[in-house]
């Protein structure tokens, strides 16, 4: 049994904008949910689930983003100082905005989408040479080896790093975004506006694949989702995420 994860999730007031947006910044095309509510930014030609893709849903909330950083979210990778550059004043051009973290003296930009949602462009860096636009999912926490316990145990990725102050994860297949996990001042104070969604293999049963992140340590969260296909869980620092259910 194992869960890859498909998605990253982000909750924007104007789901189609926030879409756009990141479908330009990406390189990639957009699609509507059959819900109305949720717009898939994906490769031009994709088709869902890849076994290393890691695609963008923008789903529709009601609250705008608090002033509250974001424990989660995206670098874009680049190939060289003019990419970069050249990638930064696009973003801007298409609505992002500089965002001062505390992040200093650094060689990556700090933007935020239109809706306030923080990301970075990172200068040329050659471990991420190979892994597409998105060069990582980066989360704050605590504790990176226990987080690298949990979602080792999770997913079916590759565990390639763990130290006191970061883990790191990338599929097994060598390609795709590498997720990692940072040492980070600081609680988890409010909702995640940026989260995973991860999915079952075929002939996997979801219910013992939930079953057995709660013996990892996830816990249950109800976020007054209702009756829904998915099942809303928190690793074990609170970081929200969805196990789907198969197509």
């Amino acid at each position: 049994m194992a869960l890859r994860p498909v998605q990253v999730n982000i909750k924007a007031v104007d789901h189609s904008a926030v879409g756009r947006f990141w479908a330009e910044a990406l390189g990639w095309g957009v699609s509507s949910g059959e819900s109305g509510v949720t717009t898939l930014v994906a490769p031009v030609g994709f088709v869902w689930p890849d076994p290393v893709v890691v695609c963008v849903d923008v789903v529709t909330v009601p609250e705008a983003k608090t002033t509250a950083k974001n424990r989660v979210h995206l670098d874009l990778a680049t190939t060289s100082a003019a990419h970069q550059a050249e990638l930064v004043a696009h973003l801007k051009a298409l609505g992002a905005t500089p965002v001062d973290v505390g992040q200093g003296n650094v060689p990556w930009t700090v933007l935020a989408d239109p809706e306030g949602n923080e990301f970075c462009v990172l200068e040329p860096r050659e471990v991420y040479r190979d892994t597409g636009p998105i060069a990582a999912v980066v989360v704050d926490c605590a504790d990176p080896r226990a987080m690298a316990r949990f979602w080792d145990g999770a997913m079916d990725w590759t565990l390639h790093e763990v130290t006191d102050d970061q883990a790191v994860l990338r599929s097994a297949e060598g390609a795709g975004p590498y997720l990692e996990f940072l040492r980070t001042p600081g609680a988890k104070t409010v909702q995640d506006r940026v989260h995973l969604d991860l999915l079952p293999y075929p002939g996997d049963d979801k219910a013992a694949e939930v079953a057995r992140l709660r013996a990892l340590g996830a816990t249950d969260l109800d976020l007054g989702q209702g009756d829904v296909p998915w099942t809303c869980l928190a690793d074990p620092e609170g970081h929200e995420f969805c196990v789907l259910a198969l197509p």
